[in-house]
């Protein structure tokens, strides 16, 4: 019994440093990369008109049109545009505001006309 039992303390100490090692990877490597892609992901699904963006080459431009779902128009220059792939774009120096829906618009202009929340929460008029 003892040789059993030694045997299986030899095998669990070899296989520890191999497990952390893993471990190490993952946290220190993986996880992080992972991360960095997803949040790339979500700012190529982000991308609008009128977002100045840079591509994988180093070259600057805003985007004019989003032709399909993997294709963007991007301007470099006045009257020089290119298509490029989403995926190309390496980041995205400047977003646009969103286009305000007209609902929003109205409640802007009711909120002007009545002098706002802090007038209202104050009893001015």
């Amino acid at each position: 019994m003892g040789v059993g039992n030694l045997e299986q303390q030899n095998i669990f100490g070899t296989l520890m440093p191999i497990i952390l090692m893993i471990a190490v990877f993952y946290f220190l490597l993986i996880r992080p990369q992972q991360k960095k892609m997803k949040t790339h992901q979500q700012m190529l699904a982000a991308l609008r008109r009128g977002d100045r963006v840079v591509t994988g080459g180093g070259i600057i431009g805003v985007i004019t049109k989003v032709d399909q779902e993997d294709h963007l128009t991007v301007e470099l220059a006045e009257n020089v545009r290119v298509k490029v792939l989403r995926g190309t774009i390496s980041s995205v120096l400047s977003k646009t505001e969103p286009a305000k829906t007209e609902t929003a618009a109205t409640a802007s202009k009711d909120e002007g006309a009545s002098g706002g929340l802090l007038n209202k929460l104050t009893g001015k008029k």
